[in-house]
């Protein structure tokens, strides 16, 4: 696990700041002026190396796993990120997902974490896939594949509680885990897609939710042509893209620059890419240029250095 979590959460921050720039921007514009570094301003008017809710929910988690596992207190540290801006990047919110807002405002009112996220099938955004990574690093001995289910469905379903949210976590998820034992790419796919089908088929889940993971889970995703890769804040569409930017890349900047310059949800599709690309090639293969500066990369450290500790 050494650097593996620093990898993977500084992978995932960096991705999700040099898409803050860009947010909303359409790929045929950034086919003419592609991100190649760091920006500034612009979409959300923040300085350079500012991160968004994808890398603040993601540092909730991770602080909240350095303590344990407590799906109440998860929720919690969701409501002071609201509340009191807490692992902003400056003190205060400036972006948040309207399926999140509306289950951290059932948290707010007092309703239990198991209870709070919306459940129907329009709320599929990539709201839980996008900050769900540091749950690779705590389940990443777990053996019992039911249990990492049932922590992912709990952790997405804070905010996200409908199954193509769950299960895409849990894609996701995998993928993550099987990097972590230094897989090769193609070795972690195919693994990924065995084991994703092979639980869906023992569990019986509804065939139609898993049929259209298929492009995923049965097809080469990484064969498909960009075109034809969506990058929405559609949470099949962030799954889709984020896995194609990793496979068909050489190296950290390639995927994540690969990934923002996709547009529209250019932070998250970023966000998302760079927790497993970080992952896969390691600290030492991110720009330093991009981690020194990064927002509060001191603070991002110290966390990684406590989780890592944690979960040795």
């Amino acid at each position: 696990m050494k650097n593996k979590v620093k990898s993977g959460i500084f992978g995932l921050c960096i991705g999700d700041a040099l898409g803050v720039p860009v947010e909303f921007k359409k790929r045929e514009n950034l086919k003419l002026s592609p991100v190649t570094g760091y920006l500034e301003y612009r979409s959300w008017n923040q300085p350079k190396g500012t991160w968004s809710d994808d890398s603040s929910l993601t540092l909730c988690l991770a602080e909240e796993l350095t303590k344990g596992y407590h799906l109440e207190k998860i929720g919690e540290s969701f409501v002071k990120w609201v509340k009191y801006g807490h692992w902003t990047a400056h003190g205060k919110l400036f972006d948040i997902g309207g399926t999140t807002r509306h289950s951290i405002a059932r948290l707010i009112k007092g309703e239990s974490a198991k209870f709070s996220g919306n459940i129907f099938e329009e709320d599929n955004g990539n709201g839980s896939l996008m900050r769900i990574l540091p749950l690779a690093f705590y389940l990443s001995n777990e053996e019992n594949i039911d249990t990492i289910y049932q922590t992912i469905k709990e952790v997405s379903s804070i905010t996200h509680g409908h199954f193509r949210s769950v299960f895409a976590c849990l894609i996701y998820i995998i993928f993550a885990i099987e990097l972590l034992k230094d897989k090769s790419k193609k070795e972690a796919y195919f693994n990924t897609q065995k084991i994703a089908l092979e639980y869906a088929e023992k569990q019986g889940f509804n065939l139609k939710e898993i049929e259209l993971f298929d492009r995923i889970l049965k097809n080469e995703i990484s064969e498909y042509p960009e075109d034809e890769i969506k990058s929405s804040g559609y949470v099949l569409h962030s799954l889709e893209a984020s896995f194609w930017c990793f496979l068909n890349s050489e190296n950290y900047s390639e995927a994540v620059l690969k990934a923002v310059n996709l547009g529209e949800d250019t932070d998250t599709t970023g966000a998302i890419t760079g927790g497993i690309a970080g992952i896969y090639y390691g600290f030492k293969n991110i720009p330093q240029e991009w981690i020194n500066e990064l927002v509060r990369k001191k603070d991002i450290e110290k966390l990684c250095e406590k989780l890592e500790k944690k979960l040795m």
